[in-house]
């Protein structure tokens, strides 16, 4: 009887596997090595250098009304020509601007390049210039966005944003994220001096 079912067993082949099923114990290496080449490729990448369609082309056409509360007039894409400039998208709810903000107040005190701001979707309109109030205001003329018609011309994503602006009103270079010295020196610096020099 043993040996019976010893024969019978050894008569039965083994199921095979389908050729599709032998691939899904390959799936989760699959997975894993392009994972492993999106990180790999993306080392080294810095996210606040973004391209922009809007480079190398004139300022779209905005006219903000002036912050409630600041003196001056408010700011207008007709403002960013004649002299290199410096565009400062922020907001009082944005804590990234505030890490900023001494640094801005920094480079307005060495004077040489405007700084333009755009006060981006306030809840409360008042609260633009009591931010500017509390913490200094660096901007040589600045204009509040509550709809956000600056900001979708600009191709704004969120704040802070800083836009280099050549003397003829040329988008020249956009960097996403709070300026720093570092940032500063290493990148924006040499594109203002560059530009002054054509």
């Amino acid at each position: 009887m043993t040996d019976t079912l010893a024969t019978m067993n050894k008569e039965q082949p083994e199921p095979k596997r389908s050729p599709i099923r032998r691939l899904w114990v390959f799936f989760p290496l699959i997975v894993f090595l392009g994972l492993a080449a999106v990180f790999w490729s993306r080392l080294g990448y810095d996210a606040s250098v973004v391209p922009s369609a809007l480079i190398d082309k004139e300022v779209p056409p905005f006219d903000l009304e002036p912050i409630p509360g600041r003196d001056g007039k408010g700011l207008s894409s007709r403002d960013l020509k004649g002299r290199v400039s410096l565009v400062n998208i922020f907001g009082s709810y944005c804590v990234a601007c505030r890490s900023e903000h001494s640094f801005l107040m920094t480079l307005k005190r060495r004077g040489g390049i405007p700084i333009h701001g755009i006060d981006w979707k306030e809840k409360n309109p008042m609260d633009g210039i009591a931010w500017l109030r509390r913490w200094g205001d660096p901007y040589t003329l600045a204009g509040s966005d509550p709809n956000s018609k600056a900001a979708i011309a600009l191709g704004v994503t969120g704040t802070p944003e800083t836009f280099i602006v050549d003397e003829k009103g040329v988008i020249r270079y956009k960097h996403v994220g709070p300026l720093t010295s570092k940032i500063w020196f290493a990148r924006l610096k040499p594109i203002v001096e560059k530009l002054r020099a054509e």
